[in-house]
This record gives C-alpha cells, sequence and structure tokens, in this order.
C-alpha cells in the first residue's frame, strides 16, 4: 500500500487529478461510444422502435444493477479513508463484505424483475408498439445483470486502490465485446432485439468476469479472504448508508424515467421517447470527461479527507471543477454548433432527424455548470458524509427534474420535457454551492 500512500497523498494534485480522470474518463467514453454504437446498430438495422424499447429497458436493468454501483462506490469510501488512516484490516474486511451483498441482492432481484417484467415494462413507458420488442430484449439482458452489478461494485473499489488503468480496462472489455457481438447477432445472423439483448448481456459477463480476475490476480493489493465474506453489521451499514446515496439516486432516475416516458408519449407518442433515447446517449457521451473528472476527484479526496489533510481536499475539490468545467464548456459548443449531425448519426428516419436537433440543444443549455454539482455531492461521499450526499445527489432529478417534467409541458408541450434539464442543472448547482462553501469554511481549514 505504500505506493498509494505516496501517490494519493503527496504528489501534485493537478498531476494526480490528470492520471486519476483520464483513465476514469476514457473508460466512460469507450462505455458510451458502446451504448451509442449499440443505438445506432439497433436504430439502423431494427428501427426506431427498437431504440424506444432500449430506452425503456436500459433504466430498469441499471435500477437493478446500481446495487453493485452502490455498495461498489460506498465501499470504495471506506476502503479510501481506511487506506488513508493505515486501517488495512478495515479495508479487507469491507471489501470481502461488498462481494457478498453485491452477488447476493443483485441474483435476488433479477428474479424479482423475471417475475414481473411485462408490469414492470409497462411502468416504465413500454407502451403501444415499444412492448413486444422491449419484452424480446429486457428477458436476455437480465441474465447478465449479476455480472453487471459485480462489474459496477468492482470498478470504483480497483480505483480506490489507486490503479485506474484497471478500471479503464474493465470498462473497455464490455464495450468492444458488445459492439464485436451486436454486428455478429443483428447484422449477421438477423436475431433483432434477441440478438441485441444477448450481445448486452454477453458483454456485461465479460466485464465481471475481469474484474473478478483482476482480484485474484497479485495486481489487485486487496485479497478476497474466506472470512472476511461474512457481514460485519458496522461495515454493511456504512457501505449502505454512502452507498444508498447511489442506489437512491439511481431508483430517482428511473421515477424520473416512469415520469418522463409516460410525458413523452402524451406529447409526442413513439417518436419522442425515440428523441429521448438519442439525447440519453448523447447526454453519456458528451460528459464522459466531467464525469472522468468526478470518479477521479473521488479517491483522492476521500484518501486526504482520511489522512486529514484539509488542504489538499480544498485543492482537490478547486482543481477538479476548473478541469471539468473547461471541458464540459467546449462540449457545449460543439453540441451547438453540429446538433443536425448527430442526430444523422442514429437513425435514418426523417421524423427522428428533424426533431432531434431543437431537444437537444435545449436539454444541453447548462452543460458549462454541471461540473460544481457533481464534484460538490461527490465530495460528501468522499468524505463519509451520507446525507449531505444524498441531498445533493438528489437535486437534479428528484427535487427539480421530475417536478418540472411534469409541470412544464402543460405550458410548453413537448419543448416543457427539454427546457426541463437546463432549469434543474441551474437550481441544483445554486444549491450545492451555498453547501460546499458551508462545508469549507467549517470543516476544511
Amino acid at each position: 500500500m505504500t505506493n498509494l500512500a505516496n501517490e494519493l497523498g503527496t504528489e501534485k494534485i493537478s498531476k494526480l487529478l490528470v492520471k486519476q480522470a483520464v483513465p476514469a474518463s476514457i473508460g466512460i467514453l469507450v462505455m458510451s461510444l458502446n451504448m451509442i454504437v449499440d443505438t445506432i446498430f439497433v436504430g439502423q438495422w431494427i428501427g426506431s422502435l427498437a431504440i424506444a424499447a432500449i430506452t425503456v429497458v436500459l433504466p430498469i436493468v441499471f435500477l437493478i444493477s446500481s446495487i453493485g454501483m452502490g455498495i461498489g462506490i460506498g465501499g470504495s469510501s471506506i476502503i479510501s479513508r481506511a487506506l488513508g488512516a493505515k486501517e488495512f484490516q478495515k479495508a479487507f474486511l469491507t471489501f470481502g463484505n461488498q462481494i457478498s451483498l453485491t452477488l447476493g441482492l443483485s441474483v435476488f432481484f433479477v428474479f424479482i424483475g423475471t417475475f414481473f417484467c411485462s408490469s414492470l415494462l409497462l411502468l416504465f413507458g413500454a407502451n403501444g408498439d415499444i412492448l413486444s420488442p422491449a419484452t424480446e430484449y429486457f428477458h436476455v439482458v437480465l441474465y447478465g445483470v449479476p455480472f453487471l452489478a459485480f462489474a459496477m461494485m468492482g470498478n470504483p473499489v480497483i480505483r480506490a486502490e489507486g490503479k485506474p488503468k484497471f478500471a479503464m480496462y474493465a470498462m473497455i472489455i464490455p464495450a468492444i465485446t458488445n459492439i464485436v457481438m451486436d454486428i455478429i447477432f443483428i447484422k449477421v445472423m438477423n436475431m433483432g432485439m434477441y440478438g441485441a439483448g444477448l450481445a448486452t448481456s454477453l458483454s456485461y459477463a465479460a466485464c465481471g468476469l475481469f474484474i473478478f480476475g483482476f482480484f485474484l490476480s497479485k495486481k489487485s493489493e486487496l485479497v478476497i479472504y474466506p472470512k472476511y465474506l461474512l457481514l460485519n453489521y458496522k461495515i454493511v451499514k456504512e457501505t449502505i448508508q454512502l452507498g444508498g446515496v447511489t442506489v437512491i439516486r439511481q431508483g430517482t432516475i428511473s421515477l424520473l424515467m416512469i415520469v418522463l416516458n409516460a410525458t413523452l408519449f402524451k406529447y409526442g407518442g413513439e417518436n419522442a421517447i425515440a428523441v429521448y433515447g438519442i439525447i440519453n446517449r448523447v447526454m453519456m457521451f458528451a460528459l464522459f470527461p466531467v464525469l472522468g473528472v468526478t470518479q477521479g476527484f473521488l479517491p483522492i479526496a476521500g484518501y486526504n479527507y482520511g489522512a486529514k489533510d484539509s488542504k489538499r481536499v480544498k485543492e482537490t475539490i478547486k482543481t477538479a471543477i476548473v478541469y471539468g468545467t473547461g471541458v464540459a464548456t467546449i462540449i457545449f459548443l460543439g453540441i451547438i454548433i453540429f446538433p443536425e449531425t448527430i442526430a444523422g448519426i442514429f437513425t435514418n428516419d426523417s421524423s427522428l432527424i428533424s426533431e432531434t436537433p431543437n431537444a437537444l440543444l435545449l436539454s444541453f443549455l447548462a452543460t458549462p455548470v454541471i461540473t460544481t454539482q457533481l464534484v460538490g455531492a461527490a465530495y460528501f461521499q468522499a468524505a463519509g458524509k451520507a446525507l449531505p450526499a444524498l441531498l445533493l445527489t438528489l437535486l437534479k432529478q428528484g427535487i427539480f427534474l421530475i417536478p418540472l417534467v411534469y409541470i412544464l409541458p402543460q405550458f410548453f408541450g413537448l419543448n416543457g420535457v427539454w427546457f426541463s434539464f437546463p432549469i434543474a442543472d441551474i437550481m441544483a448547482t445554486l444549491i450545492t454551492v451555498i453547501f460546499l462553501q458551508k462545508e469549507v469554511r467549517k470543516n476544511l481549514v
């Protein structure tokens, strides 16, 4: 653990953030490209209804697998602080408990998802002609969810160890697998939505197995000890408190998708849901550097907070916000200049191509300010402060966006949905700034 301590505790923050953020960004980029290519393939080779079907299914899949993400992020916060405080046994215990929790809970919820398949799809907006392709896709993808949950658990833990490149590899492998399998199953074998689902499920398996192999290898400093797989109440409680932020956030996103898909269908039918499917993929791709900065920020802030080095924590916050805001502004300018080109990449459906650019522009209006909100929420999570982390995480999707998506379309029609995104971003950022300034003055002196 010495090299990790030397790096996270002593290396220049700007250099350290780049070292952590670049691999995270590349991993997110490749994962986002995977989602985009997947959407392009199903849109071009199956049809616009296939885009709508995937838009409905994936929030359910990510809701189930977010259990692993929550356990991963909550546990990695404990691990980072434990390493900073030189409490290595606590780090091993936390890691073992993460594995048991993730596998047990994800398998349980896969059974629930299988049993209530039709009800879930209808709840999440599989209306009209969307239900049939969504059902076919959902049944296959569910089998890969435990692997995805394990991967989501393991990825932040790998970063907490100070191994961002391996975390990046873990995100690249499923992306390549999915693209190759999409070509084989959809284009070559003409397996339609079943083929798309099978390709996605196999990509999840590839990712989960790679991460499991990493933890078994000598490259990992966190060893899997059987005795630490037995759940420890104190560790489980702290992991759930911190990781619950992520699960609740994903739950809120899923609730948002229920409201959003229902509203989109009401004001624009299946086409509007497909348009949002494109916007959602663009958001994932366009914001990859900002999300990479946020992920790179977490282990640095957590380690130095555990080491009680307030000066380095404050410098990490400032550097992450400056870097992320600069990148977000460049992304914003690119979307303003090329909205039609972006829309045309995904589909040859003329109605989608004509409707998407306006929606894309409106949805991304507040992109330059989002880094502050993301880093602010991430700081409280890294510091082990579950309540403010939860509140700030829920600000955009839960507290502001869901009501706005419901209210604004009543006055502005479909444009009201797209306007909801920048308004929610700005309001959430303003409140995050207030919380962060108060925290710095009070506890980082």
